[in-house]
């Protein structure tokens, strides 16, 4: 019986292959007639009875549970996930030409000698640099200038040969600059190792330590380095560890253990270099023990946990800086001095008290001022605050933008470096003086043939069916008409309170340029507005976040910014379950729909507390664990509401050795999407073998995907070149 499913999956992946095959070689025979073949069959996955209980005794059946593989290695998986991919090459033949448009114009807006501003870290000046037509960068350093000799510390393009998937991230010197510890991954699956390299000699250590999270601290004399050891199940940061250099792994402390199982650890430095920290966060929770740097023997708890108060912590001339949403939604910044630490919030006082306007995202500590992330009406701003409480705000050059504290590693100075940058404009390095308010661009990002002068930029208020008015940011080429015609391409998010801040992207100028409007819809679940918006999108409530984007579709078309039925709505990761939702709840409003790593599983996987993620989440989704909150979630699940109807054309996406979202969610709401939707509408599911969470690894990689899907969508809404 096996050897026959084997044989079968095999043998419809090979059929498929081949009809690939053969449509390749049509299209490139110019001026060949040929007879159309009839339409592709697509896989067919088998179903096999599986019960999945709930504690309270609730009993669901999920016929398509045998496409779980933890191993990755079930044969009669890997054959319907490659015969699935197989058949995406069919169906997608004929897009062929207008995808390798969409790459060739994506590449040629990506500078071939890329490369990024140079930061004082330790008398060292650290930089990355890409040769023309290199996928990884080199990760290089200058003593004191840029005049100085280069030294290389990492030649990615050479340390990736071989390899399908490559990511060497963290990268941190010791204190006396002589080694280099840094995260390697060569699978996607964020199992890092942790490689230390003799910046002198240019060997490898001995000292090596698998399944870490890339976070790394140096103790201050260089013998000992601090790393976060990840649970090999559920890939949970669980234990902070302390390696001495030259001693075996089998011999490193435990320095701290997380045992509550829905927060992760981080580890930090504060700002003057004086602290080494360990935050215990949950989703809004938050928990910080710090140790002196110079003597990291015993970390203590500067503020305890209370459930329902997330803060951060840096620490600034004899006082602490917290950023907290204790007694304020939208957080404020308090300040305590070090001996009134562990004592409770009582010994801590405003330095930025709450608004219910402001909402505050980060904050930095500079030996002269603070340097602060705010959002104000749904944008990212900055804001300098030096010690005496004047303020400076980074001026915003355009209605809709995003700013962001770049890398900042000097503590006595006046400046602070920032980002800025838009849908159409690309991103721009400043620096602020927090004396004077000078402001000095230190490098517009070269962007080959864009001009941001083409292109409009428009905030509408798109009101929901409940009457909330939600933030929606639109981009069009200059001359466009709202006659009701035009194609729009969609995208949100809507989840964790996390705001995806507007940047440019080399697709972007590719959609305007054919007409297309591209609305970025901040609905409920996301921090665009504050705490309560995410509220408004979270647990009991997430169905708003859903509700929100179809409203938004309807207000577009309504208002004249696109023609109903040419309509493409994308969505990853937790917009993937947007996505999912949307097109259960209204697909009549749409052409196309993208979930790229969709999280489509809510009931059953938020019933296991041994995937990844899972228990850190019950505060975002809720613990079907109860009966509440099962009800809820099977109420919105995509996986659990397909249905007997039309569906629009469907494109998913998945990486085999996906950490966040498993791949066997996509692959069973395809899977039950086929076998129930009861429209001829194409349904694409592509699987990349070798990719995880971000698809695969390499700086052209991703425009590969994103070519292929865009081109999708655009065929469906009528745009063919």
């Amino acid at each position: 019986m096996k050897f026959r499913k084997i044989s079968r999956a095999t043998s419809m992946a090979t059929a498929i292959t081949r009809a690939a095959q053969a449509a390749a070689a049509l299209s490139i025979c110019s001026g060949a007639a040929a007879t159309p073949s009839p339409a592709p069959r697509p896989p067919v996955a088998e179903k096999r009875p599986h019960e999945i209980r709930a504690p309270f005794g609730a009993v669901r059946n999920d016929e398509y549970y045998w496409l779980r593989d933890d191993s990755r290695k079930d044969p009669d998986v890997l054959g319907y996930l490659q015969a699935e991919n197989a058949y995406a090459d069919v169906v997608l033949a004929g897009s062929r030409p207008l995808r390798e448009t969409l790459y060739r114009e994506m590449v040629a807006r990506v500078k071939p000698d890329q490369s990024s501003l140079p930061y004082l870290r330790n008398g060292y000046l650290y930089y990355s640099r890409f040769t023309p037509g290199a996928d990884y960068p080199v990760a290089a350093r200058r003593k004191g200038d840029m005049d100085a000799p280069e030294q290389i510390l990492l030649d990615m393009p050479v340390m990736a040969k071989g390899h399908g998937y490559f990511s060497a991230t963290e990268l941190v010197a010791s204190p006396d600059n002589r080694l280099l510890a840094y995260a390697e991954d060569t699978v996607g699956r964020l199992q890092y190792s942790l490689k230390i390299k003799d910046l002198e000699s240019g060997k490898l250590l001995s000292d090596q330590v698998t399944n870490v999270q890339p976070n790394f601290l140096w103790s201050n004399d260089g013998r000992t380095i601090f790393y976060i050891d990840k649970n090999p199940v559920t890939l949970r940061s669980q234990r902070i560890m302390a390696h001495d250099l030259g001693s075996p792994v089998s011999a490193d402390r435990l320095v701290y253990e997380e045992k509550d199982e829905s927060y992760y650890i981080h580890l930090g430095r504060t700002s003057d270099g004086r602290h080494l920290c360990i935050r215990s966060e949950a989703t809004l929770t938050a928990e910080v023990r710090c140790a002196p740097a110079d003597n990291p023997a015993r970390f203590k708890v500067i503020v305890p946990r209370e459930k329902g108060v997330f803060y951060r912590l840096d620490h600034q001339d004899g006082r602490w800086i917290a950023r907290t949403n204790k007694d304020a939604p939208n957080f404020r910044i308090a300040t305590a001095r070090d001996a009134d630490i562990g004592t409770g919030w009582s010994a801590w006082s405003d330095i930025v008290a709450a608004s219910d306007q402001v909402v505050i995202e980060d904050a930095k500590a500079f030996a002269t001022f603070l340097a602060i992330e705010e959002r104000v009406d749904a944008n990212k701003r900055i804001r300098l605050l030096d010690n005496s409480g004047q303020s400076i705000v980074a001026k915003a050059d355009e209605s809709a933008f995003t700013m962001r504290l770049s890398v900042n590693e000097s503590f006595d100075t006046p400046w602070a470096r920032y980002t800025y940058h838009s849908l159409v404009t690309p991103q721009r390095t400043y620096e602020l003086n927090a004396a004077t308010g000078e402001r000095r661009l230190l490098k517009a990002e070269g962007v080959p043939g864009h001009d941001p002068s083409n292109y409009a930029l428009e905030r509408i208020w798109a009101t929901a069916r409940d009457g909330t008015k939600i933030p929606v940011t639109l981009a069009y080429a200059k001359g466009f008409r709202r006659d009701g015609s035009a194609p729009i391409y969609q995208y949100a998010y809507g989840t964790y309170g996390a705001s995806l801040d507007l940047g440019f992207e080399p697709f972007l100028p590719s959609l305007l340029d054919r007409g297309i409007v591209y609305a970025f819809a901040h609905i409920r679940g996301g921090g665009e507005l504050g705490k309560a918006w995410a509220d408004g999108g979270r647990t009991l409530k997430k169905m708003n976040t859903f509700t929100d984007f179809i409203d938004v579709t309807r207000h577009l078309v309504d208002a004249g910014y696109g023609a109903k039925g040419r309509v493409m709505a994308v969505g990853e990761s937790a917009g993937g379950a947007l996505m999912g939702a949307v097109a259960n709840m209204a697909p009549q409003e749409y052409r196309a729909i993208v979930a790229q790593v969709p999280f489509v599983d809510g009931v059953t996987t938020m019933l296991d507390p041994t995937i990844p993620l899972v228990t850190n989440e019950y505060e975002e989704w809720g613990n079907p664990a109860n009966k509440r909150d099962y009800d809820y979630i099977l109420n919105w699940s995509p996986y659990d509401n397909v249905r007997a109807q039309d569906y629009p054309a469907m494109f998913v996406g998945t990486g085999l050795w996906d950490s966040q979202v498993q791949y066997y969610e996509p692959a069973k709401w395809v899977a039950r999407l086929r076998a129930t939707k009861t429209d001829h509408n194409p349904l694409v599911f592509r699987t990349g073998m070798e990719a995880g969470h971000g698809g695969r690894s390499g700086r052209f990689q991703r425009y590969v995907a994103q070519a292929e899907y865009i081109a999708f969508g655009l065929e469906r809404l009528g745009v063919t070149r």
